[in-house]
């Protein structure tokens, strides 16, 4: 007997399994699935690469399989990217069966999608914006019916509270019979305190570890003044694309606009890339991740929106371009290589300005980064080229109004609800103002006229003493 059939996999799974190249059940499966295929709710947390998706997709599509009708599962995710891959899994996983799998994201043709949902697909897999729009704008499908919820990557979608509102409406609207599956690379207290709210009984198993990143992984640092970290990054990229021709690369960014920038950058310089970011066309998105997953480029640059559950084998380096504000982010980042046993690299780029950001990284993973070897006097013949490259591609985006169509849309969007834009402004300026020092500008403005009192009244009084002593 496998290891699969003592979990209670159906055989017809089992094959699957095996077809694409899992001979055995990863942790978490052989925790999780046992309990899913009970009936009861689960909260999974492990290490990114350890088979989380297929920890809740075999157990739903075994259940599918006995009582086959749609919509069945709700998948919701919090990158566009990660929903394709998830659904792509379901399709592969779920061959014998035949099932139909509708995606569900921004970017996309909305009449096209509710037609897709009409049609009562077996799983939908959704970003959780789109699938709110799709409930305030018609009622023409249900997912009353649906046997499970599944929330990936749920401390991203808990935490954020960009998903609230939009997860409050998708709620509203789903059974409250049903099984609730979370899963996460991190235990967070938001999934914490959403398990012990829970009035049913939850299952939930996370890996135990002292480090929070896998032991395939290499990772190291490289110190540097922030003026010359571009061409510390070239230097690099230059130097292991060099030694390791068919490895494949992703940069991770901070913002949308540096993404671009660096794009620009490499592509001058002569490293064929492609972007990835929340401001390009879903269509440019899709396009360049498949153009890196089938290894068309070797270098994929990107925000986090690509941190989060994307599975390419061939990643063998991850570069920091930027060391991330949040310790749990560097762990979605560096997960993206050294998966499923596999070996990888991450180094991370640090300023002067980073480094109390790199000891809370360091604390958080409970390891100590490694120094990565760079060759100084290289990284200064190229310092020049590398400047004017960057200056270059910031005035060729600059042309392009980068950035403006989505300040277009979101100040139509505040109009449309009656708010006006320039007084959110202010506002939005004031709460960045006061988390910044914990004070408004209205107190601020209040101290600075006070300390003017102040002194007015200082000098007056030694104005008044000086006239004393001259009488």
């Amino acid at each position: 007997m496998s290891e699969f059939e003592g979990i209670g996999l159906d055989e017809w799974l089992i094959a699957q399994c095996k077809a694409m190249g899992i001979s055995k059940p990863s942790p978490i499966q052989k925790h999780c699935i046992p309990p899913i295929l009970e009936g009861q709710n689960c909260v999974g947390c492990a290490k990114t690469g350890s088979g989380k998706t297929a920890a809740f997709a075999l157990p739903i599509l075994q259940k599918l399989s006995e009582d086959r009708y749609g919509p069945y599962a709700l998948v919701l995710t919090p990158t566009r990217e990660l929903a394709f891959q998830i659904a792509d899994q379901f399709k592969v996983l779920g061959k014998e069966l035949n099932i139909n799998v509708t995606v569900i994201t921004g970017g996309m043709d909305m009449v096209r999608q509710g037609k897709d949902l009409n049609v009562k697909p077996h799983i939908v897999v959704s970003t959780p914006g789109r699938l709110a729009d799709h409930y305030e704008s018609c009622d023409t499908f249900s997912l009353k019916k649906i046997k499970f919820l599944v929330l990936d990557e749920a401390d991203r979608l808990l935490e954020d509270t960009g998903f609230a509102e939009q997860l409050e409406i998708i709620f509203k609207k789903l059974p409250k019979k049903r099984q609730t599956l979370l899963f996460s690379a991190t235990m967070t207290p938001a999934i914490r305190q959403l398990q012990e709210s829970s009035e049913e009984k939850v299952f939930s198993w996370s890996q135990s570890a002292d480090v929070m990143t896998v032991d395939e992984l290499d990772q190291r640092y490289v110190l540097m003044n922030a003026d010359v970290k571009d061409a510390y990054l070239m230097h690099i990229l230059e130097k292991y694309t060099t030694e390791r021709p068919k490895s494949s690369i992703i940069i991770f960014t901070s913002t949308c606009k540096y993404a671009q920038i660096l794009a620009m950058m490499c592509e001058d310089l002569g490293f064929p890339c492609v972007s990835l970011h929340s401001m390009l066309p879903q269509k440019f998105r899709l396009s360049g991740l498949t153009k890196f997953k089938s290894d068309q480029v070797k270098v994929l640059i990107a925000t986090d929106v690509a941190s989060r559950g994307l599975d390419i084998p061939t990643v063998d380096l991850i570069i920091n371009h930027n060391v991330p504000n949040r310790p749990r982010d560097y762990v979605h980042r560096v997960g993206r290589t050294a998966r499923a046993g596999r070996g990888g690299m991450a180094i991370t780029l640090v300023t002067q300005f980073d480094v109390h950001l790199t000891k809370s990284v360091e604390s958080y993973i409970n390891t100590k980064l490694i120094e990565h070897a760079t060759d100084e006097s290289e990284v200064m013949k190229i310092l020049t080229e590398v400047a004017v490259s960057r200056r270059e591609a910031e005035i060729r985006l600059d042309e392009r109004d980068f950035g403006e169509k989505r300040e277009i849309n979101k100040r139509k969007k505040l109009i449309l609800e009656g708010i006006d834009p320039e007084k959110e402004e202010e506002e939005r300026q004031a709460k960045k103002a006061k988390r910044k020092d914990g004070k408004s500008k209205e107190e601020k403005d209040a101290e600075k006229r006070e300390r003017k009192e102040k002194f007015k009244n200082r000098f007056s009084k030694k104005k008044k003493a000086g006239k004393a002593v001259k009488q």
